[in-house]
């Protein structure tokens, strides 16, 4: 079916405002197609997309359709009672497509424990494996501008699907063609039990037991939960400590209204934040995105100045200060886990600890994944794990990344640095002292729509083509479309240099972006930045 008989298709059946909406556009061709050209697919991190009317939308027909293909997937695979948890975040529509997802498991006899607040994701993750469901589901955008939504799948311990399980859950998604066949209307409210405070204090005892440092500290924090999921379970996580949190910032807000995009990984996230740590004189800045599963920081080095630390900093600060915390817990099963897009940075302090490093996908739920492996058969014991885009998870209580617990060791980090007369900043260089200077950095380039998506296409396929001739110095090229050392297939290119530098290019899995990392390895911080801004030249005028 074409996107135009799509279009027409919905007009004959969509409730009234859904047809108001889809009518405001009938006179914008391009429009039409934008919105019916293609499914909302699963990628990454599950239904990601623009709310609003039509096929490549997040609405309640697309949440209805795959809510009842993944009713339809656990009912094959699970006999008895299936029970299944439901959150959401702070975005604008999150509860409303909860409370439907709610419904639709409940009219197909589910037991459903749904949230009675916004909860982040680490917390869902948790939730799913300690109420005993078969899955979780979370509708959340994480970072995304406030245009978005989504919809994340988790399995009975509180991973995300992963290949074989989400190819299935696609599956029974894709075999519902009519609208018609969803099972919306009231559910019966024995079937649907609300839950909140009790679990949500279950997950922070958990949480509770991975604190490492606990000495009183002079630390002054501020915190921004960036209007969303994170305001409660990080400011009770950390109680004791000096925070002062962003109040323009503090409550759920939806349209995000004092942000360009709520993301930490950008600077002018965290801006008003910082002005206020400017006004206070605070040691560091924390910002959590909607979701509460990435955190992004900020601090104040020896000049007075709040430094943005990149994912990679932040975590190879984390595994050394967790390291040598946990030193005398170690043995010859511990394990790191990082992402193939993640610098090597702490993964070298792994090894020198005597850890196992093992890479995974893009995607944190191939972390999680790794982690119920090492559950079931002891061959390894999971320490840390973390990703560049500023999500990191120690403990297992969660299998997605946690910036609650982050943000507690973090600020923990920051006090032992801070009553040993150092700030992170002066740890960052230590261990660039030791290990070597890494200068790490991500373009993303948005490419919308089916231009876009066709564009990001050709552009995979000209790098595969060009091969070791696009840049000097290229030593070989991972093609992970291949099916590299044992992972799933997936379109990333990583071209690695003689003395360790590396670029990977993907696209997204969840935006119409495509996106380039780089890692630049020199003794010489100047060095480095300098082959780094030649690199991205290069990249840019490709792309561009």
């Amino acid at each position: 079916m074409g996107y135009k008989e799509k279009y027409q298709n919905w007009l004959s059946f969509a409730d009234d405002q859904t047809k108001e909406e889809l009518l405001s556009v009938r006179n914008d061709e391009k429009e039409i197609e934008d919105r019916f050209y293609k499914d909302l697919a699963f990628g990454t991190g599950g239904l990601r997309g623009i709310m609003g009317a039509g096929s490549n939308r997040m609405n309640r027909y697309t949440v209805g359709r795959a809510t009842y293909g993944l009713a339809n997937y656990l009912k094959s695979k699970f006999s008895g009672e299936i029970k299944v948890a439901v959150a959401y975040d702070s975005r604008n529509n999150s509860a409303y497509f909860a409370g439907i997802s709610a419904e639709i498991f409940a009219n197909c006899g589910f037991k459903v424990f749904l949230y009675d607040t916004l909860v982040p994701v680490p917390v869902l993750s948790f939730t799913t494996a300690y109420l005993g469901c078969n899955a979780g589901v979370m509708i959340t955008a994480s970072h995304n501008p406030k245009e978005y939504n989504g919809y994340k799948v988790y399995d009975s311990r509180g991973c995300q699907l992963c290949t074989e399980d989400a190819e299935q859950a696609i599956g029974f998604i894709n075999q519902i063609e009519a609208y018609s066949a969803i099972p919306f209307g009231n559910a019966s409210k024995e079937n649907i039990t609300m839950i909140g405070e009790n679990v949500l204090s279950a997950y922070l005892a958990e949480l509770k037991k991975q604190s490492l440092y606990e000495e009183k500290s002079d630390l002054k924090i501020v915190y921004t939960p960036l209007h969303g999921t994170g305001n409660v379970p990080v400011r009770r996580m950390l109680q004791g400590m000096n925070v002062t949190v962003v109040k323009e910032q503090e409550l759920p807000d939806g349209n995000f209204s004092t942000v360009r995009s709520p993301n930490p990984e950008e600077k002018d996230a965290l801006l008003i934040a910082i002005e206020k740590a400017k006004a206070i004189n605070a040691d560091i800045v924390l910002g959590t995105d909607p979701d509460c599963d990435r955190v992004g920081i900020a601090v104040k080095n020896s000049s007075g100045e709040y430094v943005l630390f990149t994912g990679n900093q932040t975590g190879a600060l984390l595994v050394k200060f967790v390291l040598d915390m946990k030193k005398s817990l170690l043995n010859p099963k511990s394990t790191l886990i990082k992402t193939i897009v993640t610098s090597e940075l702490g993964a070298d302090i792994g090894r020198k600890y005597g850890l196992h490093i093992v890479e995974t996908l893009t995607g944190f739920k191939y972390i999680g994944d790794k982690i119920n492996q090492y559950e079931d058969s002891g061959e390894k014991e999971f320490v840390i794990g973390y990703e560049e885009s500023y999500g990191y998870l120690v403990g297992t209580h969660a299998r997605d990344k946690d910036a609650v617990v982050s943000a507690m060791l973090i600020c923990q980090m920051a006090a032992w640095y801070k009553n040993h007369g150092k700030t992170l900043t002066d740890g960052l260089n230590e261990i660039y002292s030791e290990y070597g200077y890494y200068l790490d950095a991500l373009d993303s380039f948005v490419l919308k729509g089916k231009d876009g998506t066709e564009k990001i296409q050709s552009l995979m396929s000209f790098f595969r083509k060009k091969g070791t001739a696009l840049f000097d110095g290229i030593e070989k090229i991972v093609d992970y479309v291949q099916g590299i050392d044992d992972l799933p297939k997936e379109n990333v290119l990583k071209y690695i240099w003689k003395d360790g530098s590396w670029m990977a290019v993907r696209p997204s899995g969840t935006e119409p972006k495509i996106k380039v990392y780089y890692s630049v390895k020199d003794e010489s911080r100047e060095n480095a930045k300098k082959r780094l801004a030649d690199i991205k030249n290069i990249m840019h005028g490709i792309i561009e």
